[in-house]
């Protein structure tokens, strides 16, 4: 068997995305699962049979052979015109429709429109994603207007989260990222969006710190009801609004 055969069933079979170290692992167990079986038969008298070259060899296998798999797979999945493709997200690989097929997976789930941003509110979470973690005063200052619908919007659809509260007076809130975010943008980190490093090192107009406000309160109330809440301290299971899988 070829290693990217194997890593190919393993995602398949696997519901959540696996990091390359985990794959390797799991093909590296399966080496000393049958290492053990043929030391029990010789412990038992029996002569065992000799484990396959192909099976030997993958005692080794790496996070690196992994991915350079995985590479392999795709270029085979593009070669032949299959409609799924292998992509990293945050919490590791999974076998993904492609997007031109959306419009026809979409069909699995009627009740279920796709939901656009408006202009406002993509600008509000640019600037969360960007200078992340980040206060509603120091987001405000950026886009000159009052965010609180547009932060709540976003809170609604698990885009953002609350992460804490800045050292400042009023301890106001800090505003981050989800896993949907990056998941929903198909990117594995904040230093995959477009001029990352510069936009995050570029000076912005300095907020004012007020006392925490009543519509502030009201937001953490709402968030901490919602999914994406597990906010200042958690990492919450959220939603994945990928394409279906194959």
């Amino acid at each position: 068997m070829q290693l990217s055969a194997i890593v190919e069933a393993i995602l398949i079979a696997s519901q959540d995305p696996l990091e390359a170290e985990e794959i390797a692992r799991l093909v590296r167990s399966r080496v000393a699962e049958a290492e053990d079986v043929a030391r029990r038969e010789i412990e038992d008298g029996h002569e065992p049979a000799a484990l396959p070259e192909w099976l030997v060899g993958l005692a080794a296998t790496d996070g690196a052979q992994v991915i350079e798999a995985i590479s392999r797979l795709n270029q085979v999945y593009l070669e032949e015109g299959r409609a799924f493709t292998l992509l990293e997200r945050p919490k590791g690989w999974k076998l993904y429709t492609r997007a031109e097929y959306a419009d026809f997976v979409r069909q699995l789930f009627p009740g279920r429109k796709p939901e656009r941003l408006s202009g406002p509110a993509m600008e509000t979470l640019a600037i969360v994603a960007y200078r992340q973690p980040i206060t509603k005063a120091a987001i405000e200052a950026v886009r000159g207007v009052n965010c609180d619908g547009m932060i709540q919007k976003l809170l609604d659809r698990d885009l953002i989260r609350i992460g804490g509260r800045a050292e400042l007076p009023g301890r106001p809130l800090l505003y981050e990222t989800t896993e949907v975010f990056f998941d929903h943008f198909g990117i594995r980190s904040i230093d995959d969006l477009p001029n990352a490093v510069e936009l995050r090192k570029m000076s912005l107009p300095e907020p004012v710190v007020p006392e925490a406000s009543e519509v502030e309160q009201q937001l953490v109330l709402s968030a901490l009801g919602s999914p994406a809440a597990a906010a200042a301290s958690g990492d919450g299971e959220l939603a994945d609004p990928n394409p279906a899988e194959p």
